[in-house]
C-alpha cells in the first residue's frame, strides 16, 4: 500500500469515528521526515515515529462557506514542503433520472436533493500528490461500515483534478 493510500484510508477511518454531517476539511500532506527536520516539536506532538517515512496529514483552516469547493480550492497554492493534499467532504447523490426534476434555483435544488427519497449521503476522501498520484475513499451513509468503504485512484476525478490544480504554478499573466 502506498503512503497516499495509507493516509487517505486513515483520514477515512478518523472521519468515520467523528460521524456524519461535518463541514469539508482540507489537509496538507507532508512527509514525516521533512516535518521532523523542520518542526521537531510538532512531529513529536503528532506522535510521528522518528524512523518512519509516512505522510502526515495537517488539517488546514476551514474552507470558506460561500461558493463551491472548487472555487475555494482555486485560491490555494501550497509551499514546496507540502507533498500533497487531501479533502474530506460529504455530498448528496441522487439516482439517475432525478436530474430532470432538479429545480434551477440553487436553494430549491438543495432542498429537493435533501428531501428526495432516493438520495444517498456519501463521504468522500480524495488525496493527491505533486507527482500526480491519486487515491480516494467513499463511504455511503446507508452502508456505514468499514468493510463497505470503496477505495481507488479515480472515484472522484473532478475533485482530484481540483486538488491537483493547487500544485500547478500560476501562469504569468493568467486571468489578466
Amino acid at each position: 500500500m502506498s503512503l497516499l493510500e495509507e493516509v487517505v484510508l486513515d483520514l477515512e477511518r478518523h472521519s468515520a469515528q467523528e460521524g456524519w454531517d461535518a463541514a469539508p476539511r482540507l489537509y496538507a500532506l507532508v512527509r514525516s521526515t521533512e516535518l521532523r527536520s523542520a518542526e521537531p516539536d510538532l512531529a513529536d506532538q503528532l506522535g510521528l515515529p522518528p524512523d518512519a517515512d509516512t505522510l502526515a496529514a495537517l488539517e488546514q483552516p476551514a474552507l470558506p462557506e460561500q461558493g463551491g469547493i472548487e472555487d475555494a480550492l482555486a485560491t490555494i497554492a501550497w509551499p514546496d514542503a507540502v507533498e500533497g493534499c487531501a479533502l474530506i467532504m460529504e455530498r448528496i447523490v441522487l439516482p439517475p433520472g432525478a436530474e430532470d426534476e432538479i429545480p434551477e434555483d440553487e436553494a430549491r435544488a438543495a432542498e429537493f436533493a435533501a428531501s428526495h427519497p432516493g438520495r444517498e449521503d456519501v463521504r468522500m476522501i480524495v488525496g493527491v500528490l505533486r507527482d500526480g498520484a491519486r487515491h480516494s475513499a467513499l463511504r455511503l451513509r446507508r452502508h456505514d461500515t468499514d468493510d463497505e468503504v470503496l477505495a481507488g485512484p479515480d472515484l472522484v476525478p473532478t475533485i482530484a483534478e481540483a486538488l491537483a490544480a493547487t500544485f500547478e504554478p500560476d501562469e504569468p499573466g493568467a486571468g489578466a
